[in-house]
């Protein structure tokens, strides 16, 4: 029999825990859309289209689960099109967009409507959150029964001018998310929660504002630690109280895991991610970029970083996300000498895969450590494996081909995002290697620097609607 695919003579990597391997050469085979086998190198299977993948490593493609795409509003940032393009391109096959948008992802309706744009545009698939502040059965089991894959909530205020962006996202008190946990608990998908105190951060602006002290740095004197971790461990007890599958996103100070530690031994049903700019960089970094690095929750200290370093070593932290964020290079421009009120984030999916293959090539974790924290976790965290997330028969071929033997720089303007004049942090980092192809499905919508997949080869990935 002919596949449709054949990815040959590479190392085949699996996260640890996979019962079939974890690590082997071989060749990879693809008929309707799903791995069809694990080949020994030996064997030459007869395939309509071939990668050859000699000294390259062959992996479940990378899923983000915590992206911006802005669409249907601010087409000048990004919208699916844009940004699961350049996810392509960073060999992630599966994103999940956070549902910021005009209007918010509050109803049922707003979520199919953002589904046919990413049935139209995706070139990677993508799954939706739905937001559950408003505190409506009927939309949220809506929602639920629709395909969201999880549901958001943020503990800060919208920022003025951006208040219908944030429709159903908003509890500013844990009374607000108990409320919504209840609702979300029902329908067993996990709620993730961004957790700052409003209080504290108008508290602590009031003071940044006032202090005679470079710009740069009153955005982490506006939000110190206290203010993320003082909301982290509210959100654990309250979820350990309801007993509701919560998950923290980008954990980013070292008492937050501490306390993430702490209610996972005490059987609390969290799950937690952190990002590569808290791993990689430190709030002296500002200095540099400004308001191009205004991230919320901030870039902190050293302390920080190290501990989230160990919290990923011993899984207190599940796997790693980008928070993808873009805005345009304008918008962050206009902001240098008042950095408080600069738009906060900054461009990540091109990074993912490469920087976690770069520290297992470079001995941080092994490879297929690597390969649990940029891809299986996340399926595994959110219902989605072994469908996603893992190489063996019946998955679903999502696949990342990366070259490691020779190594590369991260060059943030020529990323495929629309936001790549807005990529300072990353820009000239050397990685372990470049991203060869991404197969999404089946299809090779990425291959030696093209995009060659049209929009529509992505799929909207909604957990309970899998043939």
């Amino acid at each position: 029999m002919t596949a449709d695919l054949a990815i040959t003579g590479g190392r085949i990597l699996n996260p640890s825990y996979e019962t079939t391997f974890a690590s082997r050469p071989g060749t990879v085979t693809v008929e309707g859309g799903r791995i069809t086998g694990i080949l020994d190198p030996t064997e030459k299977p007869s395939a309509r289209e071939i990668i050859d993948a000699a000294g390259m490593l062959v992996l479940p493609g990378g899923i983000d689960p915590h992206l911006h795409c802005r669409a249907p509003s601010f087409p000048e940032r990004g919208d699916f099109a844009t940004e699961s393009r350049a996810a392509a391109a960073g060999g992630v096959t599966t994103i999940f967009e956070m549902p910021i948008s005009k209007p918010g992802v509050a109803t049922a309706q707003a979520l199919e409507d953002r589904g046919s744009l990413v049935i139209r545009d995706a070139h990677v698939n993508i799954a939706l959150y739905g937001a559950p502040g408003l505190l409506e059965k009927g939309e949220v089991d809506g929602m639920a029964e629709a395909g969201a894959i999880a549901f958001k909530l943020f503990m800060t205020e919208a920022p003025p001018g951006r208040e219908n962006e944030f429709e159903g996202l908003i509890a500013p008190d844990l009374a607000t998310i108990g409320a919504a946990l209840e609702l979300t608990r029902a329908t067993g998908l996990r709620c993730a929660i961004h957790c700052e105190d409003q209080s504290l951060i108008d508290w602590y602006t009031r003071q940044a504002r006032g202090r005679s002290v470079e710009d740069w740095k009153r955005h982490l004197m506006s939000r110190p630690a206290v203010v993320e971790t003082a909301a982290v461990a509210g959100v654990l007890q309250l979820a350990r109280s309801l007993e509701a599958p919560v998950h923290i996103v980008h954990a980013s100070a070292e008492a937050s895991v501490d306390l993430i530690r702490l209610a996972k031994h005490a059987g609390a049903l969290v799950t937690a991610e952190t990002c590569p700019h808290y791993l990689l960089f430190t709030n002296a970094e500002l200095e540099r970029v400004g308001p191009y690095g205004k991230i919320n929750p901030p870039v902190r200290e050293r302390g920080d970083q190290d501990a989230l370093w160990q919290g990923l070593h011993d899984g207190v932290l599940d796997f790693v996300a980008t928070d993808h964020a873009p805005f345009t290079a304008a918008e962050k421009e206009a902001a240098w000498g008042n950095i408080i009120d600069a738009p906060p984030g900054h461009p990540g999916v091109e990074a993912l895969v490469p920087l976690l293959l770069t520290w297992g090539l470079r001995g941080t974790f092994t490879l297929e450590r690597s390969v649990e924290l940029l891809a299986s976790n996340a399926a595994r965290s959110f219902g989605l494996y072994p469908r996603k997330g893992v190489l063996r028969p019946g998955a679903d071929a999502d696949i990342c081909v990366f070259d490691p033997r020779r190594e590369a720089v991260l060059n943030g303007n020529a990323w495929l995002t629309k936001a790549a004049e807005a990529s300072r942090l990353y820009q000239d980092m050397p990685v372990g290697g470049s991203v060869h192809a991404t197969v999404v499905g089946g299809r090779v919508v990425y291959r030696e620097g093209c995009i060659i997949g049209q929009p529509g080869c992505g799929a909207w990935l909604r957990p309970g609607h899998f043939d």
